[in-house]
């Protein structure tokens, strides 16, 4: 959608919800639909090809209206993170459906979803060694847990195991900042010889820092053996797996009990909305649930809903799921496709230029679009040399440390990006680059 079309449909939603508060005497005070109606009324899976704005719009009366704000929002949302499950290839047991365990939800942001896997994680733990030993107290259990993350991963998911009260663990990483089983098993089998108790592992696919993938396909079986909860991080990551060739880097996924990623980093989505996936629900539910009498309901118990209160941290939600399916329809899984294929092409462009100027190096192997590279020579170079980047106000770069090193990190991820953009920002940075060389001394 181009400005001149923004600007229309924008003024045409004005007027649809200007018509609807004109109209809302009119309207049933209380929906009158079944619990399930939503799913009957739109495809099981997204469309390939884009549909016409109109005829998504048209939906909104057919399809939503009729359940007024919480029964289509509930329902709308457990069909499109099915959709979205089918886009990545989810395993089944990922997915709601209609007689499914699995289910997925929208979180707002990563950060949250990395907080509920491990409080989920937390309260199955203490479950099952209660069952085993019912003397044993909720504090004296949770003193001797460990849960673990990636020594590259976001600080969010350490900051996940300062607010769950339990001690996180740093897995060191290989020369490609990837974790392997064997130093996840040497971590757990050592401190399970201290007497503590191992419960939780959030394997990163695409960190932050240089988009790395842990190796789950080693690390999902120890946790399933260890009976760990292992959770998937796939934050930027994630929606390149709508691509077939992306795909095989979410293998082992099955071994996983949660995985999520964010739909409004990558996907075209506006924030908030991170997606995530749960292969059992009553994990999570059971460590969330509250029934008061003034949020009972008459399909609670029915089977047929989703009371997404138990799979979040606010009792309250957004109508989310409503960017999704305008996105998904509007776009197409194949204008999805293209969109992320494109931006990875860029990133190789670049990356290409970054290898044929001598005077620069890439740091880290470029699978998506980040590339990370810096000028040959000190860190105090390549601090400077991002000062006088940033300073410019042209481009922005966020660095990161790789082995030891500062490292300068170039992401294509804006939705407008050309192959202009990405060739006038490498002629921008060789321009400071050469400046700040010549000034250094001879």
């Amino acid at each position: 959608m181009n400005t001149t079309e923004f600007r229309k449909r924008g003024k045409e939603m004005i007027d649809y919800v200007a018509d609807y508060i004109e109209t809302i005497e009119q309207r049933s005070v209380y929906p009158d639909v079944q619990p399930g109606y939503l799913r009957s009324l739109i495809p099981e899976e997204v469309p390939v090809e884009p549909e016409m704005y109109e005829d998504v719009v048209k939906d909104i009366e057919r399809v939503i209206m009729p359940g007024a704000a919480s029964p289509a929002c509930t329902e709308l949302e457990t069909v499109m993170l099915d959709w979205l499950g089918k886009m990545i290839n989810l395993p089944e047991n990922f997915l709601a459906g209609t007689t499914g365990c699995g289910g997925g939800v929208i979180q707002g942001t990563a950060s949250e979803a990395t907080l509920m896997s491990l409080l989920a994680a937390r309260s199955r733990i203490v479950r099952w060694i209660q069952a085993d030993n019912p003397d044993r107290t909720e504090s004296e259990i949770f003193s001797k847990l460990v849960a673990y993350s990636s020594d590259q991963a976001h600080s969010s998911v350490e900051r996940a195991g300062l607010i769950g009260g339990v001690t996180m663990k740093k897995v060191p990483t290989d020369e490609k900042f990837s974790v392997q089983g064997e130093a996840l098993k040497k971590m757990v089998e050592r401190d399970r010889r201290a007497g503590l108790i191992p419960f939780y592992f959030c394997a990163t696919l695409g960190t932050t820092a240089s988009c790395a993938f842990d190796n789950i396909i080693e690390l999902g079986p120890l946790c399933n053996a260890a009976k760990m909860w292992m959770h998937i991080d796939a934050a930027y990551a994630g929606s390149a797996f709508i691509c077939p060739e992306f795909r095989p880097l979410l293998n082992g996924v099955e071994f996983a009990d949660s995985f999520n990623f964010n739909a409004h980093k990558w996907l075209l989505v506006n924030f908030d909305c991170s997606v995530m996936w749960v292969k059992e629900r009553a994990d999570i539910i059971g460590a969330f649930k509250m029934d008061p009498l003034y949020l009972k309901h008459d399909h609670q118990e029915s089977g047929l809903v989703t009371d997404y209160r138990h799979w979040q941290i606010p009792l309250g939600r957004r109508f989310r799921s409503l960017k999704l399916w305008f996105v998904f329809r509007l776009y197409g899984l194949r204008g999805l496709q293209d969109h992320i294929r494109k931006q990875v092409l860029l990133a190789k462009e670049f990356e290409k230029m970054v290898r044929d100027d001598q005077r620069f190096e890439i740091c880290a192997e470029v699978i998506l679009g980040l590339v990370c590279f810096r000028l040959k020579g000190s860190n105090e170079l390549n601090e400077t040399l991002l000062k006088r980047i940033n300073s410019t106000r042209k481009i922005h770069m966020v660095p990161c440390q790789l082995s030891g090193k500062f490292v300068l990190r170039f992401a294509v991820c804006a939705r407008t990006t050309e192959l202009h953009h990405v060739r006038e920002s490498w002629a921008h940075i060789t321009d400071l680059a050469s400046e700040l060389l010549q000034e250094l001394p001879h």
